[in-house]
């Protein structure tokens, strides 16, 4: 831990209640416990960007031609790259439920412009939507991102980690089920019907009422007592100062080719491997299996990081490790997958009924699994740097931005017909360069549970006094 999360634990100790305020912590599934907080969080990303993933999954947002939903997407990235960066700081001045509310509010809006697409055909409010959920989009995922890494204790962050992608990504397998069911007898059909996108619709604005129930961190008590964090709101001036010191950070410079790969391949793989590979409701049924997948993945990297070794280092080395060997043999089924067609030379659109399907599906399905335990990966490294949420919002902030960057260059590079095996080499090659530097990251900045104790015997002092007040 270093001098930011001594700061905030030490906030905890002045903050902590007198007289007879209790915190209790006799029930894991009591509201105020980071794992009913982190199910939260979970459950109000099932409803929104895991709608929107599933919606995403369809190819060209479940329109015939992809240029409304990549040219919004591009909007949407450019927006998210900048709010994702800003967002960490504007959680820690505003608080959680109107940081999370206003991000979730503008998935709705997103949804509906394809509504109006399926009628009017017009690309200005799909691209204006677009632009606005980037905005929301950073918010909603600094927030959740500070709660994701701060909340949990220290030696479960994995775990922790791994309950949330999976919850929010059955939003990706339900919203996978939406099209391939209303959209199952129309197998010539181009486009998805008016149901779908009002179903989507459904589930995002459910999720934007959710996130009223979300906890600041200084009202979340951990199982021993430990309150997670508890700090005065900051003030804009101190979010802008440290939100600049992010690009000096010469931990967040390591990160910066992890988050830039970790989002720049989805045009590839919804586009061009959903997109052109299959009919419209063998999309759908891949988008189920697709999110499925995280779930499976999620929870197989965070055992790795939780429980695989005594040592946090080690796990962190053993976790990317695992990563690093699964992807290279992914993105090699993928190479031999893609040489056979290109854009000029398309592919027939296959059947689930049909014994072809197997193959691509097979792939399709393997780079979900590969990116949850990639994401998962990273989260649990920038989980590791710190402990309080005020440092920690920042830091998902930032991966969040440089991600959404790198997304909105993606979906452009789709836009202008990049050849399809120059996508796939780059989209490889990213993830291939990110794992030494989040090695040495690991090296450099991630200590053992119990060294961090001894080298900052302040904290140790705090931890204890703050059990006392539970008892």
């Amino acid at each position: 831990m270093g001098v930011e999360g001594s700061a905030a634990v030490v906030a905890d100790e002045e903050k902590a209640p007198s007289g007879g305020e209790s915190l209790s912590t006799r029930s894991r599934f009591r509201y105020n416990s980071p794992l009913v907080q982190v199910t939260l969080i979970g459950l109000v990303c099932f409803c929104c960007p895991g709608m929107f993933n599933a919606l995403s999954g369809m190819g060209g947002g479940g329109q015939v031609d992809p240029t409304a939903a990549n040219n919004a997407n591009t909007a949407l990235y450019t927006t998210f790259a900048i709010f994702g960066i800003l967002g960490g700081g504007i959680y820690n001045v505003l608080g959680p439920h109107l940081t999370l509310a206003a991000g979730c509010s503008t998935y709705v809006l997103y949804a509906g412009s394809f509504l109006y697409y399926n009628h009017h055909k017009h690309q200005a409010f799909a691209i204006a939507a677009g632009a606005l959920l980037g905005v929301g989009a950073g918010l909603l995922w600094a927030g959740e991102g500070a709660i994701m890494t701060a909340y949990p204790p220290p030696n479960r962050k994995g775990t922790y980690i791994s309950l949330f992608w999976s919850i929010f990504n059955m939003g990706g397998v339900i919203g996978g089920l939406i099209p391939f069911i209303l959209n199952y007898h129309r197998t010539e059909a181009a486009s998805v019907n008016d149901a779908t996108y009002i179903g989507f619709m459904i589930f995002m604005a459910a999720g934007t009422v959710l996130s009223f129930a979300i906890l600041p961190p200084n009202k979340v008590v951990r199982d021993d007592g430990t309150r997670c964090t508890n700090v005065k709101y900051s003030s804009v001036s101190t979010e802008a100062a440290e939100i600049l010191k992010l690009f000096l950070n010469w931990k967040m410079l390591l990160i910066v080719p992890a988050s830039w790969a970790s989002n720049f391949f989805y045009s590839y793989q919804f586009n061009n491997v959903n997109g052109l590979l299959f009919n419209l409701r063998t999309r759908g049924l891949n988008n189920v299996f697709y999110w499925g997948a995280q779930m499976v993945g999620s929870i197989g990297i965070g055992y790795v990081l939780d429980f695989s070794f005594k040592s946090r280092r080690m796990r962190g080395f053993v976790g990317i490790g695992v990563v690093a060997l699964l992807g290279t043999a992914i993105w090699g089924g993928g190479l031999a997958n893609q040489i056979p067609y290109t854009h000029d030379k398309l592919p027939r659109k296959l059947d689930f009924k049909e014994p072809a399907f197997a193959g691509p599906f097979v792939l399709y399905f393997s780079y979900g699994l590969l990116d949850a335990m990639f994401q998962s990966m990273v989260y649990w490294i920038i989980g590791a740097l710190a402990d309080d949420s005020q440092t920690l919002s920042r830091y998902s902030g930032f991966y969040k931005g440089v991600q959404s960057a790198g997304a909105a260059v993606a979906w452009q590079v789709d836009t202008h017909k990049v050849p399809l095996l120059s996508q796939l080499i780059v989209n490889w090659s990213l993830t291939t360069i990110s794992y030494p530097l989040l090695i040495l990251l690991v090296i450099l900045a991630v200590k053992d549970e119990n060294k961090s104790i001894e080298e900052n015997p302040k904290e140790a002092n705090v931890t204890a006094s703050n059990k006392d007040i539970s008892t």
